[in-house]
């Protein structure tokens, strides 16, 4: 089966499988979305939903988030792991909204990517889920799936992302990135993986991931 063939399938069962994809995160706007996203590097969704309602009561927007002090933040997101880094970045760049953006979130990934604790993989989320703009965020559970199937021989999500980018068409990007999530999660999670239920591995896998479901 060709590269091509197997995002053909890939594309057809998860459309069958997740035909609706909901953003796992509990937002409001553009700005709630940057900040759960953020708040979820090494934590999980669940986790996330669960401390942003405290913040977000508090706090929804830059104007009001600086009114608060870093140990504040730092106070109610804590159970999220990292929080000296992720508190101090929520506050800077509601400060950079504010002074650079009109208090809005920039729709430019260059201009995402310049704020405190937005990398490439944020960025895209908020890209995606917030504006609509294609992109195709690969987090280290992506890259293992789609390194399972034999889409991608990259040895990091970025090169992941370019391949993906490369088989995938444009306009499934956005639905396509949490639909290959919401699989991983029912069907093949990283610490268990289910070895009888990961059908799209068994049918699409490399020598190397067959091998690790026996």
């Amino acid at each position: 089966m060709t590269k091509k063939e197997k995002a053909l399938y890939i594309i057809e069962e998860l459309e069958r499988l997740y035909p609706e994809t909901p953003v796992p995160l509990d937002h409001t706007d553009a700005y709630t979305l940057l900040i759960a996203v953020l708040l979820s590097a090494q934590c999980t969704d669940e986790r996330v939903n669960k401390i942003t309602p405290a913040l977000f009561a508090r706090a929804n927007n830059p104007t009001d988030m600086i009114t608060l002090s870093v140990e504040e933040i730092r106070a109610i997101i804590r159970p999220c792991g990292l929080s000296p880094r992720k508190s101090e970045a929520i506050f800077q760049l509601s400060h950079i909204l504010l002074d650079k953006h009109q208090g809005e979130v920039p729709q430019s990934f260059e201009d995402l990517e310049e704020l405190p604790g937005v990398g490439h993989k944020t960025a895209s989320v908020v890209m995606a889920q917030a504006f609509g703009v294609p992109a195709f965020p690969v987090d280290t559970h992506i890259h293992r799936l789609l390194t399972r199937w034999g889409i991608t021989s990259g040895k990091n999500v970025e090169e992941t992302e370019r391949d993906a980018k490369k088989l995938f068409p444009k306009e499934k990007w956005n639905k396509l990135h949490l639909q290959i999530i919401f699989y991983g999660r029912e069907f093949s999670p990283a610490r268990s993986p289910k070895r009888e239920k990961d059908f799209m591995t068994t049918h699409l896998g490399t020598p190397k991931a067959l091998k690790e479901l026996v």
